[in-house]
């Protein structure tokens, strides 16, 4: 089930295939599949990574953790998120406890 709504997910961001991009597929009797982009190969080094990658797990701090957190953690724990504010120390306080608190947590 989880690998199915990946597979769908994956299909909403990538898109679905067309006629055409269909027709741009070879198959080999051994069942792998090598996808062209009108005659050039795509390979992985075509699409490089951003080098984001999202954390294992969701922030776990406290309201009253955020108020107290300094800048430098603060910055640190955005940019581990792939996020980015300019602002002062009260603002980001208040972007980051947005972003991570539930609203009952406020």
């Amino acid at each position: 089930m989880a690998l199915r709504w990946f597979v769908h997910s994956a299909c909403h961001v990538i898109g679905y295939p067309s006629e055409q991009s269909k027709q741009n597929i070879d198959g080999y009797p051994n069942g792998e599949v090598k996808c062209l982009k009108g005659t050039k190969e795509v390979d992985d080094h075509d699409y490089p990574s951003s080098g984001f990658q999202m954390p294992l797990h969701y922030p776990r701090y406290t309201k009253q953790d955020y108020e107290r957190m300094e800048e430098w953690k603060l910055d640190l724990l955005l940019k581990q998120y792939g996020l980015s504010f300019k602002g002062t120390l009260d603002e980001k306080r208040a972007f980051a406890m947005g972003t991570f608190l539930w609203p009952d947590q406020y």
